[in-house]
């Protein structure tokens, strides 16, 4: 099994992103960790967060800047 690190995110600045239009239903991104990128639920800041490795993130930012998919999709 693999052993997955603890990350403290108690100090995490989060925010959303410019598209979100002040809704509520966005992912925000806590961008001040070099290695990994933490992403919440905005509806629920207390809840459980994904901490992805900051070079798949960037992949995977990149990737949907270049899908061919409408908005919403």
């Amino acid at each position: 099994m693999r052993n997955i690190p603890d990350y403290d995110l108690s100090t995490a600045a989060w925010h959303k992103s410019s598209h979100s239009a002040g809704a509520n239903d966005c992912l925000e991104v806590a961008d001040c960790y070099p290695d990994v990128t933490p992403v919440r639920d905005s509806k629920n800041p207390h809840g459980p967060k994904l901490v992805f490795q900051a070079a798949a993130w960037r992949a995977f930012i990149e990737d949907l800047k270049h899908s061919s998919s409408p908005s919403g999709a």
